[in-house]
């Protein structure tokens, strides 16, 4: 099953969680220190930047009867979204820009463009699954109630469409996000409950009815009185319609992938729910890095997933300016090397590709799959690093005399690695010993 007890998983004591803790603590306390005008500036010509795409992205498919307007205006008003959604929406309601005091980018005023109302995203996100990341049972961005990306998901004959599902749900992204507050499975047995559901309903109903008549009835309508004299006005509103579907596709499977890096490639962990309501800070900062993934980027990479290639460095410090995960990334990842943790990452697209591996395998029951809930690819727990030990030994990090370096958390998986790989050898050998025999009696 997941982690149970994080700190002996890390290989960490008490004293190595604190200390830890006071490090990030003191990374934190240095970007604040140091956030300013080149921040604001970022943030502006950010805001620039994305309103002058969408205008010509719109502008564009005033052309659209023409296959090479409907193909630049398309695919300029994705980015724009892209943008829009990820480094401005996504980060303004994180608060990562209220020290600025300004209205007009504050996580209380800023409403995306998206189905899902900001106020919506700000509890099942920030709050609930910021607070409970990867915690089975309580984080539903595990799996998002549709999905088993995790083995300690107990199987159904309906996880055999893991494949289709998130098919769907990417195309779909945005929509998938809206009813996600929602929580259209629980039941509500109280009139407090059902009026609460009902609210709710209705807010989703009114943003998604205004995104629609935005993108699919005003603008559509404006381009084909505008352009429909020359070429038919259906033919004038249709371009438009399908060229604007197509951004906002786009921009939902990009934003798919993007978050399903982050959360679902090999050694983004899973925990149980186990004194998580009662852990400390440095507690909370270790069981975000151990639950979370990066992937490796460059500067246009960076900004369009919103900085979210730092997915490890927004999950320890999600209220802290995006711009500023580079640099905080290589205090991190010195901070792993100390400490010997994991720091997950890797190229996009092998991270992107594993999260649709582990999506496939866990469609099938567990009879058909190899490892354990313990010891997967895509899951694991303490006990992996047991077998063998005396009932009761607590994992614990050592010193090597020869070097002095620690070794930790992550030496103990490339030692499993490394003990795997020569089992796979010796069972090699052996098979191939076997037939050798057998060629020769024959």
């Amino acid at each position: 099953m997941a982690i149970t007890d994080i700190p002996e998983y890390a290989h960490l004591s008490e004293t190595d969680v604190a200390a830890l803790g006071a490090e990030l603590d003191a990374i934190r306390a240095d970007i604040e220190a140091d956030r300013g005008e080149r921040d604001a500036r970022y943030l502006r010509n950010t805001i620039r930047f994305q309103r002058g795409l969408e205008v010509t992205g719109r502008a564009l498919l005033f052309g659209s009867t023409k296959r090479s307007a409907w193909w630049a205006g398309a695919c300029a008003l994705g980015v724009a979204k892209i943008v829009e959604n990820m480094e401005l929406g996504h980060n303004v309601m994180h608060g990562q820009w209220d020290w600025m005091n300004d209205p007009e980018v504050h996580s209380t005023t800023w409403e995306w463009d998206n189905t899902d109302p900001s106020a919506h995203w700000k509890h099942t996100h920030n709050y609930i699954h910021h607070k409970y990341t990867n915690v089975l049972g309580m984080d539903d961005d595990v799996g998002y109630g549709l999905l088993r990306v995790t083995r300690d998901q107990r199987w159904r004959p309906f996880n055999y469409g893991n494949l289709v599902y998130n098919t769907i749900l990417a195309l779909a992204f945005q929509y998938g996000v809206a009813v996600q507050h929602l929580e259209l499975g629980k039941k509500r047995t109280t009139p407090q409950e059902q009026e609460e559901f009902r609210r709710n309903c209705a807010d989703v109903m009114s943003k998604i009815g205004k995104q629609v008549a935005k993108d699919y009835v005003a603008y559509p309508a404006l381009i084909s009185a505008a352009t429909g004299h020359k070429v038919g006005y259906g033919r004038a509103y249709a371009k438009a319609f399908t060229a604007t579907a197509l951004a906002n596709v786009i921009r939902n499977v990009w934003s798919n992938a993007v978050i399903f890096c982050g959360h679902f490639p090999d050694g983004a962990e899973k925990f149980t729910r186990q004194d998580v309501d009662n852990e400390t800070r440095p507690e909370w900062y270790l069981r975000q890095m151990l639950g979370s993934a990066n992937f490796d980027s460059g500067p246009v990479l960076a900004f369009l997933s919103g900085n979210l290639s730092y997915q490890i460095e927004h999950h320890i410090f999600p209220d802290l300016p995006s711009n500023r995960y580079a640099e905080i990334a290589v205090r991190v990842r010195a901070l792993c090397e100390k400490y010997d943790l994991p720091y997950t990452s890797g190229a996009f697209p092998v991270q992107y590709a594993k999260t649709w591996r582990t999506i496939a395998k866990l469609s099938l029951p567990d009879k058909y799959l190899k490892a354990s809930a313990d010891d997967a690819p895509e899951t694991a727990s303490e006990r992996r690093f047991k077998q063998g030990l005396p009932e009761g030994t607590r994992l614990q990090a050592t010193i090597d005399e020869a070097t002095g370096a620690r070794r930790g958390l992550r030496s103990a998986i490339a030692g499993l690695r490394t003990r795997r790989r020569s089992n796979r050898r010796d069972r090699a050998e052996v098979t191939a010993l076997r037939t050798q025999r057998d060629d020769e009696a024959a």
